[in-house]
């Protein structure tokens, strides 16, 4: 069950903060009353990051292009002048 903590009380009893994360998932902190951020187990963590990271299988045969995956930005930096020879 996913507990709220407002942030005093976290940071005061932070050993039972990440006991709880570890033996009842996600920790909800709140700070005055608003959701603010979640500890969480890292194993949890390290698998939320494998399924946010497509796989190059997956980028192949998607339906819809994802091009901007693959293709890294270009800098906009200025071009020189291409010197005039006489």
């Amino acid at each position: 069950m996913t507990k709220a903590w407002q942030v005093q009380e976290a940071k005061a009893r932070f050993s039972e903060f990440l006991d709880s994360s570890l033996k009842e998932g996600p920790q909800i902190v709140t700070k005055r009353g608003v959701e603010t951020a979640v500890l969480v187990p890292i194993e949890e963590w390290r698998r939320l990051q494998r399924l946010a990271t497509p796989n190059l299988k997956a980028l192949l045969l998607a339906p819809e292009a994802r091009t901007d995956a693959l293709v890294p930005q270009r800098d906009q930096h200025r071009h020189r002048r291409t010197p005039v020879l006489d």
